[in-house]
């Protein structure tokens, strides 16, 4: 049994953490800070848990978090994780990261896509990137795990078995993306308002989204050459999930049998990830609440075009559900357990 705290709780993310944690038999949930809702009952800010936790949410104290915690996870905006992060590892505690702050392991970069000073760059290069199917020995180890952004997390699983099999092109990849509104946290903005986003579709961020240098960093180490993407988010009227349409060129006449052979076999191991059968394509509702990514696969013949496509559920496995199979990997549990 650990205890684990949440850092920046009364989000949508850190919903989805508590309601997950309080079925983990491994775990007892210690502390749940939050600047905003501090002094507040959690049921009072997340409804959906009356009955289920009786516990307040507390301005944050990293001492007396690390002091009562084994585990700290941080769900705080992009800038506001660097230094909690880093305070906690010296106090020898296990940190997962939901932010960005330490996902990009180039300093400059960081700073260029968010516009914010990096303090501890010598951290950049201790966090490991926390997507369980590629680097899940890499987080066992791991003291400091930088959980992936949603985006990310279904295009890199979408085309990391062609890649790594040099199947595809990684530098003809376009990425078109889905969210529902859940995607954009409980921030007030006049987008996001109902008569607003309601039966309508829109993109956003075109050619300039903070998580392209994400993407381009992880494929480019999956595929060994530096790779740059075309990529455009979408804001999508549902609650929650995300649909990615991938397209990248084929490195010659390759059969759609051995594609789907290759990715099936890639992913042999990893549970949470499913090819479905051949010619079948994944929806949005299948995967909503659940850590799974499914994934379907076409060639097109007639452009030697390979198209991918991804859902997942943008707070569990593009977010929380993702950061306990992190924790799991990282305290020695079953990578599933809490999960199913």
């Amino acid at each position: 049994m650990i205890r684990v705290s949440i850092v920046g709780a009364s989000g949508y993310t850190g919903r989805e953490l508590i309601k997950i944690l309080l079925k983990h038999p491994q775990v007892k949930i210690a502390y749940l800070t939050s600047e905003t809702y501090k002094g507040k009952r959690i049921s009072e800010v997340h409804k959906s848990l009356v009955g289920f936790i009786d516990k307040r949410f507390e301005k944050l104290d990293m001492a007396k978090v690390a002091q009562g915690s084994d585990f700290i996870f941080l769900a705080l905006p992009h800038g506001k994780s660097q230094k909690p992060v880093a305070e906690f590892l010296k106090r020898g505690k296990k940190v997962i990261d939901l932010s960005a702050d330490y996902r990009l392991k180039d300093k400059s970069l960081y700073e260029k896509w968010y516009g914010i000073k990096h303090s501890y760059p010598r951290l950049l290069k201790k966090a490991v990137y926390g997507l369980p199917e590629i680097y899940r020995e890499e987080i066992e180890k791991s003291s400091l795990v930088a959980n992936p952004g949603c985006y990310p997390t279904g295009v890199i699983l979408g085309v990391a078995p062609l890649l790594a099999h040099r199947l595809g092109d990684g530098n003809s990849i376009i990425a078109d993306a889905k969210s529902g509104v859940s995607g954009a946290g409980r921030t007030l903005d006049i987008a996001y308002h109902f008569s607003e986003c309601h039966e309508n579709l829109t993109a956003y961020s075109v050619g300039k989204h903070r998580h392209i240098p994400e993407i381009e960093q992880e494929l480019s180490k999956i595929s060994k050459e530096k790779i740059t993407i075309s990529f455009t988010p979408h804001l999508v009227p549902i609650d929650r999930g995300i649909l990615s349409t991938i397209y990248l060129n084929l490195k010659g006449k390759v059969s759609f049998d051995k594609i789907w052979s290759l990715c099936k076999e890639y992913y042999r191991k990893a549970p949470f990830v499913r090819i479905l059968p051949k010619f079948t394509f994944p929806e949005v509702r299948d995967v909503v609440e659940t850590n799974f990514c499914e994934i379907g696969l076409m060639v097109d013949g007639r452009t030697n075009r390979i198209i991918v496509i991804t859902v997942i559920d943008n707070l569990v496995k593009g977010a929380s559900g993702q950061a306990i199979q992190n924790m799991n990997l990282m305290s020695g549990f079953k990578e599933i357990e809490g999960l199913l």
